[in-house]
C-alpha cells in the first residue's frame, strides 16, 4: 500500500495497485521465478561429474539408471552421436544439445546393435526394435523432480540440481515495473531485506512528517504518514519481543519455534482482545535473558487487557514472574504425573520433593566450583560469516566454554558454522549436505553462505570434531532411540540366545524389524502404514495386522524374562534400566540416556516423534557411551532447550566429564545456569544483526559478570 500510494514512480509509468507489490499475486510475481526469488538450475558439471568417461560408460550421471538410461544412449546412437568418445572430447555444441535441448526427437532404436550396425540398419530401413523419444539430461532432471511420486527418484535427481538467485529480479521476487518504484530511495525488494529495527529507523521521519505549504502533493504526505505510523506500531510489537534482528523477507520455515511463537504473540497483543485464555509452551526457548524481560512485558500486557495466561516453562525468571505455580512431578516418566504443588510461588519454598524449589530459592547453592584453566588456545583470524566481519578470536582448549549473547548477535554464525567448517576442513572432513526430498526442501535450503577466515594456531590440540546438533536422528518411524544408540543390537542378541530361539534356530537378525523373516509382512516392520493424501503430506497410522508391534506372530512368541521383543521396545529408558539390570553393554547405553534427562522416552519411540532437543541429547548420549578419547572438540548449539534446571545440572555434569577426559566443549547457550557453570564465557554482541558480531567480554564467569558493556553480565549471578 505504501509503495502503491506514495512511492516515487519513474516518469510516465502508470500507477500500480498494492497487489503489484506482492510476490504472491500474478500482478506482482516475477515471470521468471514466479515470485520465489530463486530458480532451479542444472549445469554441465553437475550432470557430468567425470568428463573423462564416455556416454556409454554413463558420463551423464544424471540420466536414469537401468533400462531407461540405456534407452537414451541407444537413441543417441540412432541420432548419429559418438557415445564411445570421452565426453570432454565431444564438440561443445554437441554436449550442450545432449544436456540442455528442449527438442524431443522420436527415432528408430535398434536394441543391442553397435553404432555401425545401427547406421546400416537405418540406411536399409530395417524394422526397429521400437521408436524411442529423446529427452535431454536437464529436461529429465527438472521434469522428474517436479512430477515423480517416488521419494527415491526425487532424492536422486535433486543432487544434480542447484538453486540460485533469479537473474531477472535478482532475488527480489517481483516484476521489473514494481521494482522501478522507490520509497526513501529503496525499491520494495531492498526494503524487504532490512531488519525490523532498520526499517523502523528508516520510516520514523515519514511517520512524524507534517504537510507543509510548499508540498506539491500534501495528500501524499498524509497518506504516507498514516501508513508508516501503522507499520511502525506493528514493528514495535515485534521488536519489543526481541525480534528486531529479523528481516522482513525472512521465510517462516527458517524461523525457530520460539521466533514463530513470539510472532504470533505480537499479533495477539495488536488484536486487543480480552477474555481470552492463552496457552504458551516454552515461550522463552532460545531467548537471551534480556529478551525474556521483553517477553514478560508482553505477557503482562495481555494479562492487563483482561486475559488469562497458562505457560509451560523451565526458565526460572519466567517462573518467578508468575502469579500462580503448578509444579508437576516429582520426576519424569512413570515417576511423574502428580501435582506436586498448586498455589502462589512462596508456598513452593516448603515443598521438599519439588525439584523446581531449589533452583528458585537457592540458586547460588547449585554452582559452587572453581573454573578450570585452559590448556591451550585455538586461534581464528578474519572470520566473516553473516554479521561477523573480520573477527579474530582465541578459543580456550581443555575447558567448557559457553558462547552467550542476544538472539541474532552472531553466536551460531561463529560456533556452529564458521568454527565447525574451519576445524572440519583442517581435519579433512567433508561437509555433508543432505539431499532435499521436495521442492519445499530445496527452496528452504539456504543459498551457500560464504565463510572467510582461517585457523592460525592450536589445531595440534584437536584430533577429532563432534558436532551435536538438533537435526532429526531419522525421518521415518523406522529410526528410533534403540537403533540409533546401538543398544538394540545387544537386545537382539539376548533374544537370539534364549533356549526357545536356539531351538527354532532364530538368529539376532530375526529380531530386527528391518529383516523380512521376523517382521510383520503387512507394514514390513515399520509398525505403521503410510497413507498417501492428495495435496497433503503422507500420514502414518498403526499397522492393522500387527497393531503397531512391527513383528510377525512367530517372532513375538520368543520372550526374554517374560517380555517379547515388541514389549521391550515399549519400555521407557527408566523401566529398561531396571529390566536389563545384569546386562552391562545395554546398561551403559541406558545410563548415558538417563544422564541427559531422557529416562521418559520409550526405546522404540520413532524418530518422527522426537523434538530437536531430544534428538540432540540422544546424539550426546550415544557419544557419552563410547570409549572416551581425548583431544576431541565437541560443539553444541542450545543443548538445554526444553530442559528443567535439574536436567540442565545433570547434562552439565556429563559435559564436564568429557572435559575431565581431556576434551574441549564449546557451546552456544542462553541459559544462565549453563553459563555460570562453565569455565569460560565468550559474550558476542552487543546487540543483534548489524549491531552484533563483536566480542563484548570473555573470561571466567565471575570476570564476565563485571563487564559494563555486556547485556549478559547482569543476569549471570542474579
Amino acid at each position: 500500500m505504501l509503495y502503491s500510494r506514495t512511492g516515487q514512480y519513474p516518469r510516465g509509468q502508470q500507477i500500480l495497485y498494492a497487489e503489484s507489490f506482492s510476490p504472491n499475486t500474478p500482478e506482482g510475481a516475477c515471470p521468471r521465478c514466479y515470485g520465489i526469488g530463486r530458480v532451479f538450475n542444472v549445469t554441465e558439471k553437475l550432470l557430468v561429474p567425470d568428463d573423462t568417461k564416455t556416454i556409454r560408460d554413463r558420463a551423464i550421471a544424471a540420466w536414469p539408471p537401468a533400462w531407461q538410461g540405456q534407452n537414451l544412449r541407444d537413441i543417441l546412437v540412432s541420432l548419429g552421436h559418438d557415445i564411445d568418445k570421452p565426453w570432454k572430447n565431444l564438440p561443445q555444441k554437441t554436449r550442450d544439445w545432449i544436456l540442455f535441448t528442449d527438442e524431443t526427437p522420436i527415432v528408430p532404436v535398434y536394441a543391442g546393435f553397435s553404432p555401425d550396425e545401427t547406421r546400416v540398419a537405418k540406411e536399409h530401413n530395417l524394422a526397429p526394435s521400437y521408436m524411442g523419444t529423446f529427452t535431454s539430461a536437464q529436461r529429465y532432471v527438472l521434469h522428474s523432480f517436479a512430477t515423480t511420486q517416488s521419494h527415491r527418484t526425487k532424492k536422486r535427481v535433486s543432487q544434480f540440481m542447484e538453486i540460485s538467485e533469479c537473474p531477472v529480479c535478482n532475488g527480489k521476487k517481483l516484476k521489473r515495473e514494481s521494482l522501478s518504484v522507490k520509497f526513501t530511495g529503496l525499491d520494495i525488494g531492498e526494503l524487504s531485506r532490512l531488519t525490523l529495527s532498520e526499517l523502523a529507523k528508516r520510516l520514523r521521519d515519514t511517520a512524524n512528517a507534517k504537510p507543509v505549504a510548499s508540498d506539491l502533493n500534501p495528500e501524499k504526505v498524509i497518506v504516507a504518514q498514516r501508513i508508516t505510523g501503522d507499520i511502525l506500531a506493528r514493528v514495535e510489537a515485534l521488536t519489543k519481543l526481541g525480534l528486531g534482528y529479523l528481516s522482513l523477507e525472512r521465510s517462516t520455515p527458517t524461523l525457530s519455534p520460539g521466533e514463530l511463537q513470539r510472532l504470533r504473540l505480537a499479533t495477539q497483543i495488536r488484536s486487543q482482545l480480552f477474555g481470552v485464555v492463552y496457552v504458551l509452551d516454552e515461550p522463552s526457548a532460545g531467548l537471551h535473558p534480556s529478551d525474556t524481560l521483553a517477553l514478560l512485558g508482553a505477557l503482562d500486557e495481555l494479562k492487563r487487557a483482561g486475559n488469562s495466561l497458562f505457560v509451560v516453562e523451565h526458565d526460572d525468571s519466567v517462573i518467578r514472574h508468575a502469579d500462580w505455580i503448578v509444579d508437576i512431578g516429582p520426576d519424569a516418566g512413570q515417576q511423574g504425573g502428580e501435582v506436586v504443588y498448586n498455589g502462589p510461588i512462596d508456598g513452593l519454598r516448603e515443598v521438599k520433593k519439588s525439584h523446581t524449589r531449589q533452583y528458585l530459592f537457592s540458586p547460588e547453592s547449585v554452582v559452587n566450583r572453581t573454573p578450570r584453566q585452559p590448556t591451550g588456545w585455538l586461534r581464528l583470524e578474519g572470520i566473516e560469516r553473516n554479521n561477523l566481519k573480520g573477527l579474530d578470536i582465541e578459543l580456550p582448549i581443555g575447558v567448557l566454554t559457553t558462547v552467550t549473547g542476544v538472539s541474532g548477535s552472531g553466536k551460531s554464525s561463529l560456533v556452529s558454522q564458521a568454527l565447525v567448517e574451519l576445524v572440519g576442513e583442517s581435519l579433512g572432513q567433508k561437509k555433508t549436505i543432505e539431499s532435499p526430498d521436495s521442492e519445499t526442501d530445496l527452496l528452504e535450503r539456504e543459498l551457500e553462505t560464504f565463510t572467510a577466515g582461517r585457523i592460525v594456531d592450536g589445531m595440534e590440540h584437536v584430533r577429532r570434531l563432534v558436532t551435536v546438533d538438533q537435526k532429526a536422528i531419522g525421518r521415518t518411524p523406522r529410526s528410533n532411540l534403540a537403533t540409533y544408540t546401538g543398544l538394540f543390537d545387544h537386545v537382539r542378541k539376548l533374544f537370539a540366545s534364549t533356549p526357545k530361539a536356539k531351538a527354532r534356530r532364530y538368529d539376532a537378525g530375526r529380531f530386527s524389524f528391518n529383516v523380512a523373516k521376523g517382521r510383520c509382512p503387512k507394514c514390513e516392520g515399520a509398525g505403521f502404514v503410510s497413507v498417501e493424501l492428495l495435496f497433503l503430506p503422507s500420514v502414518y497410522t498403526p499397522c492393522p495386522a500387527c497393531q503397531g508391534q512391527r513383528y510377525n506372530a512367530k517372532t513375538l512368541e520368543i520372550t526374554y524374562r517374560d517380555k517379547n521383543i515388541a514389549e521391550v521396545l515399549d519400555l521407557t529408558v527408566e523401566s529398561a534400566h531396571a529390566f536389563f539390570v545384569d546386562e552391562t553393554p545395554i546398561l551403559r547405553a541406558l545410563e548415558a540416556l538417563l544422564q541427559v534427562g531422557l529416562g521418559y522416552l520409550r526405546l522404540g519411540q520413532p524418530a518422527t516423534e522426537l523434538s530437536g532437543g531430544e534428538a540432540q541429547r540422544i546424539k550426546l548420549a550415544t557419544e557419552l557411551q563410547r570409549a572416551q578419547r581425548s583431544d576431541t572438540l565437541y560443539v553444541l548449539d542450545e543443548p538445554t532447550t526444553g530442559l528443567h534446571p535439574a536436567d540442565v545440572t545433570m547434562l552439565m555434569a556429563q559435559l564436564s566429564g568429557l572435559v575431565d577426559a581431556g576434551n574441549t566443549v564449546i557451546m552456544v547457550a542462553h541459559n544462565m545456569l549453563v553459563a555460570r557453570s562453565s569455565d569460560w564465557i565468550i559474550d558476542i554482541g552487543p546487540g543483534a544483526g548489524d549491531e552484533g558480531g563483536l566480542i563484548v567480554a570473555q573470561g571466567p564467569p565471575a570476570s564476565v559478570a563485571r563487564s559494563k558493556t555486556s547485556l549478559t553480565a547482569p543476569f549471570l549471578f542474579p
